[in-house]
């Protein structure tokens, strides 16, 4: 009874032949009732569809979580809001910027061995049996992403039924069965392990690991020749936030940071935080962490004391949770539930500017040369610039159709700068930058709350369903926003 159920729902009726209909075989049949088997004749479990499984994940040699700036010419009071203004000609295109050297990098000298690119890694591999990770085609390019060639290119849309491997519409379905608009990148594979939300993922430099971690309480450590889950590593708690900065992995948890040199093994509970860690970033010698209670902790490496991080001080300010953190030219920029963003200095850990023009939730905060981005739920990215007043005013309002939550920026294959901007409407659009034109758009089984930008390239994209996807530029050599 059960197999004639699924039979039923796949669209087969009574069959006269005994020939299997190859659509159905192929997940495409549309006919009911269709004169060909919907079975196959020895086996009552065909109904079973699995995916094809992978052997390779990524290629390179190191990623880092990227230090996105602004001019240095912000300094003052509280920052007016200007909408949409034509004073600012936003023109100059980002310079690249070498990476700083910190005490916390080089905590413990030399790195882990180099790892094979995806290329040597296919030709040279065996397969494996796993069921944590998908391939998605031979490093096809998202408008090829499918087998099946879609009827209607025109759909702004992805198939939900077709994402879970279940749609029976075939060639005839309205949606698209793509994960992805755009003929410039291509999804290279699925890694699945998690159950819940993937709210960090980090590669360390010179690693051939990456990590991944999930508000279902665990990280994953993802083997990058093989692609499959080495190790899971359970917290016991909500994880919050997940970054790296040379050796040392960081983990955001309630009312604690943990701190963990992938090296020498040694981990270290940093305390403090009130309530969950939603945000980090490192500058210099200094981590810095976003607290639920609307403070900043800051805390100092140190090669000379036994414990390596030192509590410094707690920024005050903000009225809600800290969401995003980043660091700018001698700044760093806070982003929070209280629809602020405020700007300190490093020197002196001292709030310089409060800016106001959101109005909800303030979610995530990059820099692009002199200016600031910042997009919100109140469905806007909005562009921030200095003044020769020394104020920071929105120079121009990118209006959406849904709340955006997170925003990154890399280089194409011509070096030509583009914005990632993912909303609650479990989509990511791609943008050219500085003229907003969107050129790509990539789809999700729920909100994506993590993109970070890989070596070679490579970038990732984490979303609230637990399913981490790794990208690939086409032919590029794909690089973070950055300025001299």
């Amino acid at each position: 009874m059960e197999a004639e159920t699924v039979h039923r729902r796949l669209g087969g009726g009574a069959a006269h032949s005994n020939v299997v209909c190859r659509f159905w075989m192929r997940g495409k049949c549309n006919r009911n009732p269709c004169r060909f088997m919907h079975r196959e004749s020895e086996s009552p479990n065909v109904y079973r569809r699995t995916s094809k499984e992978s052997n390779v994940l990524l290629e390179g040699q190191s990623m880092r979580r990227s230090s996105y700036c602004l001019g240095n010419s912000m300094a003052g009071s509280e920052a007016k809001t200007v909408q949409k203004s034509s004073n600012h000609d936003i023109k100059h295109l980002p310079r690249k910027r070498p990476n700083p050297i910190n005490s916390l990098a080089s905590a413990t000298g030399g790195g882990v061995s180099e790892y094979k690119s995806i290329e040597e890694s296919s030709s040279s591999s065996t397969s494996t049996d796993s069921g944590n990770i998908e391939e998605i085609g031979a490093c096809s390019k998202c408008s090829d992403a499918s087998e099946d060639k879609t009827v209607n290119k025109s759909s702004n849309k992805a198939c939900d039924y077709w994402m879970s491997g279940s749609c029976i519409n075939g060639d005839g379905c309205q949606f698209l069965h793509s994960w992805c608009r755009g003929d410039w990148f291509s999804l290279l594979a699925n890694l699945k392990g998690h159950t819940e939300a993937v709210c960090g993922v980090a590669h360390p430099s010179g690693s051939d690991k990456l990590y991944s971690g999930s508000s279902d309480g665990t990280v994953h450590v993802w083997d990058c020749h093989t692609g499959q889950s080495t190790r899971v590593i359970n917290l016991g708690d909500e994880i919050g936030s997940l970054i790296s900065e040379g050796p040392w992995i960081f983990v955001g948890l309630p009312n604690v940071v943990k701190a963990w040199n992938i090296e020498t093994a040694a981990d270290y509970n940093l305390n403090g935080p009130v309530g969950q860690v939603y945000a980090m970033t490192v500058s210099s010698d200094t981590l810095f962490a976003g607290a639920q209670d609307g403070s900043i902790l800051a805390w100092k490496g140190s090669t000379e004391s036994p414990n390596p991080f030192e509590l410094a001080t707690s920024l005050k300010g903000h009225t809600g949770a800290v969401i995003c953190l980043t660091i700018g030219r001698d700044r760093l920029y806070s982003a929070s539930m209280d629809s602020t963003i405020r700007v300190w200095e490093l020197d002196t850990l001292r709030c310089i500017h409060m800016l106001k023009g959101h109005a909800d939730a303030v979610m995530s905060l990059i820099c692009w040369d002199e200016y600031l981005l910042s997009c919100s739920l109140d469905r806007t990215i909005k562009v921030w610039a200095a003044t020769e007043e020394g104020n920071i005013e929105v120079i121009y309002t990118h209006e959406k159709e849904h709340g955006a939550i997170a925003l990154c920026g890399m280089h194409d294959a011509e070096d030509k700068p583009v914005l990632f901007c993912s909303c609650n409407d479990n989509s990511i659009y791609l943008y050219d930058l500085p003229s907003f034109n969107e050129r790509g758009k990539i789809f999700s089984k729920g909100e994506v709350r993590t993109i970070e930008i890989g070596p070679s390239g490579l970038f990732f994209t984490g979303d609230g369903t637990g399913l981490l996807n790794v990208w690939k530029l086409a032919e590029s050599h794909g690089r973070v926003l950055q300025v001299a």
